[in-house]
């Protein structure tokens, strides 16, 4: 390989023996001039071979291995305390569970197992006891620095943890029984993107390319493999926090685009405001639908699209069935009812939006994702993770009144008594009126929830 003041000097004495072949009078053939040709290739090369070098270099002089390096003292502090939580909350609630069986099958406790109330009961208890073993792997993992896998476990725990504060919302509402979900979901959070050995990869990539001028040179870099993208070959997409942000985000501002024109053609104009969150344009469930597509999907984006298809019409159709639930479940909402539609399944779900499902998913695995991709590499170098956390913050926000502003109009339609400060404030900004007309498409009946 050129050193670099070969590479530097190459491409300008190529370029000299074949300004002196152009000129007139010049007696070179055509052989000449190939071999010119040729120098001036191989020195190109060799420039592109130093550019690689210089990133690989810094990339070395930080040190590839996530593992080299040990984790913050507050996250190895935070396994230990996940670890003994998990060891205390595991026999607990089997103890817990084991007695209360024994007292409904004693008869000493009576319970209607039908009941909205005892089945959400019932699947808490599978969620915490799940949750306790995965926080119990989670800490070993911390406090034995395994990054790589410690940064998988957030995933897992993530999805485990929103459950968590989900039924504890439909079960006893909004209250301080949320505080240790939200803080456990942040401290995942920030795990995840700190000990992700991709987007630590990302960060140093950024760093040693911050230290190169020319935007050749950077292009150069970025053309080895689109940032984003999964690093294994097994999928198109890397699985991390800042690309599942981004596709939240823009899903659900535009399924509501689409939902919007969608119901203005087929109700002859009709202009709905059909947005789920309390300020702005989104759709969360909409955002939510094109994560789970995505992670489920990942691994199929290349695979046939009658497949893709299939998989995506099974996952929607249950997400949105489950969604419904859920709304239904923790306020007594009803967003939408398809009772009467082809196949429909409690009017949660129905074939024909199954069937809408299947096509969102394959337009989006095979077409959308990669694009999708492309313009959140758009965002740039210098605000990238900045922009990322504030949008983060500012969403949280939004889903966290809008979870208040919803608990509140329960209470005030199941005749709850609103006096505390914060209720008293919703009651001021978002009354009833105000609520039923942000959310049209919401219909509130507190007999329907299966609060204790």
């Amino acid at each position: 390989m050129l050193r670099n003041d070969d590479a530097a000097a190459s491409p300008g004495n190529a370029r000299e023996r074949r300004s002196g072949m152009d000129m007139p009078g010049t007696h070179a053939d055509s052989e000449d001039r190939t071999a010119a040709d040729n120098i001036i290739h191989v020195a190109d090369g060799a420039k592109s071979a130093v550019v690689a070098d210089l990133v690989a270099d810094e990339l070395d002089v930080v040190g590839l291995n996530p593992d080299a390096r040990r984790l913050p003292i507050l996250a190895r502090i935070y396994g230990v305390l996940v670890l003994l939580d998990g060891l205390a909350v595991l026999p607990l609630v089997v103890l817990t569970c084991i007695y209360s069986v024994r007292e409904i099958l004693n008869g000493r406790v009576h319970v209607d197992a039908m009941s909205l109330t005892f089945i959400l009961s019932v699947v808490y208890a599978l969620v915490l006891i799940v949750s306790a073993v995965c926080l119990i792997v989670f800490g070993v993992l911390l406090l034995r620095n395994h990054r790589r896998y410690a940064a998988r476990w957030t995933y897992v725990l993530m999805p485990l943890t929103l459950a968590d504060g989900m039924l504890s919302l439909a079960l006893t509402g909004l209250g301080f029984n949320l505080l240790l979900p939200i803080i456990q979901m942040i401290i995942l959070i920030v795990i995840s993107v700190t000990a992700d050995p991709s987007l630590i990869e990302e960060r140093r990539l950024q760093r040693a390319l911050k230290r190169m001028d020319e935007r050749d040179e950077y292009e150069s870099a970025v053309a080895v493999g689109m940032l984003g993208r999964d690093q294994s070959g097994k999928g198109y997409i890397a699985l991390d926090f800042f690309n599942i942000f981004w596709l939240f985000t823009i899903a659900s501002v535009g399924g509501l685009i689409v939902e919007t024109i969608y119901h203005f053609a087929l109700y002859n104009g009709e202009l709905q405001d059909r947005a789920g969150l309390l300020w702005g344009p989104f759709s969360p469930i909409y955002g939510c639908g094109a994560v789970l597509v995505t992670v489920c999907l990942n691994r199929l984006w290349k695979a046939n699209p009658f497949l893709i298809f299939c998989a995506s019409a099974v996952i929607g159709g249950a997400f949105e069935y489950c969604t419904s639930w859920f709304m239904e479940a923790a306020f007594g909402i009803t967003a939408w009812d398809y009772t009467g539609r082809w196949l429909s399944i409690d009017g949660r779900t129905s074939g024909q939006f199954m069937f809408f499902w299947g096509l969102i998913g394959v337009v989006w695995v095979r077409w959308l994702l990669p694009r999708l991709l492309a313009l959140i590499n758009r965002i740039p170098w210098k605000v990238r993770y900045s922009l990322t956390a504030v949008c983060a913050v500012l969403m949280v926000i939004d889903i966290a009144f809008t979870l208040m502003a919803l608990d509140c109009w329960y209470g005030r339609m199941a005749g709850q008594p609103q006096t505390s400060p914060v209720a008293m404030w919703f009651s001021e900004r978002y009354s009833d009126a105000y609520m039923a007309n942000r959310f049209q498409t919401m219909h509130l009946d507190p007999s329907k929830a299966g609060r204790m």
